[in-house]
């Protein structure tokens, strides 16, 4: 995994609400985050947490209520015009977490995976839309025969792969991979990492990958970013957040972190976020960087604490 500094996309002040009046739903609130070219950004939390609306809002599907998305230094979440637009969604494509529903039934893979080229014109001849797909799914790990199959003749791992071969026939620069492996066994799970890194290594792709679960991101990201409530609550490199944690929430999330030694397993204690723990009545949190690339939200008497902390690591 290599990652430059140059910032591919900036999340600046994001909030996100759904319905009007009383009934509206705040689902992510004063969201920021860059993310760098080449790099592999991973955002986790619990279901429900607002990491999918972000993902989504990235991709033009949900409006923002206030803040910033920048695309290569352009503003995206608002009103562009056609063309704009067009090289927008083909520069940004997502994966899907369920394989099943993401594909459609009826048609052929070979269309599938051509529907994005048909649609933005990316080929002079059919003998050359051919060779790309051809060449795509061979890419991805499957046969040109299965491109004259349909989606239910495939596994769950097969049919992610057919999703992957969809988004990267675009040469897109940032992919959304929504949960992509949450849906797979476990011995598929690691096929697909796999596959994604490859393509990064190769066309230099950045990935804003969602994800539930912190063991699965550690060994693909680059940085990661914990979200509870639609707050992102502490945003760290990856190996700083798994020594460093700093946030309950974190430790919380952490400790949820499957063992394969059951020795060492049956003596680990599973830690509890508790919300009310936080007194911010008087003293207001905000997000900080406690440390060079290490943000966390905290207010004043947490910070110091978490300074505490962090000095005492440091001098072991």
């Amino acid at each position: 995994m290599t990652s430059s500094n140059e910032v591919l996309l900036s999340v600046k002040n994001l909030e996100i609400a759904f319905g009007s009046g009383k009934k509206e739903f705040v689902a992510v609130q004063d969201v920021n985050f860059d993310i760098y070219k080449g790099e592999t950004f991973s955002l986790v939390g619990e279901s429900g947490s607002g990491k999918t609306t972000i993902g989504r809002a990235i991709l033009g599907i949900n409006p923002t209520k206030n803040g910033t998305i920048t695309f290569h230094g352009k503003r995206i979440n608002q009103a562009m015009a056609v063309r704009e637009k067009r090289e927008i969604t083909r520069k940004i494509q997502m994966i899907f977490q369920d394989p099943s529903a993401s594909l459609n039934e009826r048609a052929t893979v070979d269309y599938i995976i051509s529907e994005g080229l048909y649609n933005f014109n990316l080929f002079a001849s059919e003998e050359e839309r051919i060779n790309k797909v051809k060449s795509m799914i061979e890419e991805v790990g499957l046969l040109p025969e299965h491109l004259y199959r349909y989606p239910h003749e495939f596994s769950g791992g097969q049919r992610q792969r057919i999703g992957i071969a969809r988004a990267l026939i675009m040469q897109p620069e940032l992919v959304v991979a929504d949960e992509p492996i949450s849906a797979l066994d476990v011995s598929i799970r690691a096929q697909i990492l796999n596959l994604l890194k490859k393509f990064q290594r190769e066309s230099n792709l950045s990935y804003l990958f969602i994800a539930h679960d912190l063991s699965v991101v550690r060994f693909i990201s680059d940085r990661i970013a914990v979200i509870h409530n639609g707050r992102i609550l502490e945003l760290a490199k990856t190996e700083e957040l798994f020594s460093n944690p700093l946030h309950p929430y974190t430790k919380s999330l952490l400790s949820a972190v499957p063992i394969p030694d059951p020795i060492l397993a049956r003596k680990k204690k599973l830690l509890v976020y508790d919300a009310s723990m936080h007194h911010y009545e008087t003293d207001k949190p905000r997000f900080i960087e406690i440390k060079p690339e290490h943000f966390v939200y905290a207010n004043q008497e947490e910070e110091a604490q978490y300074r505490e902390l962090l000095a005492s690591t440091t001098k072991k």
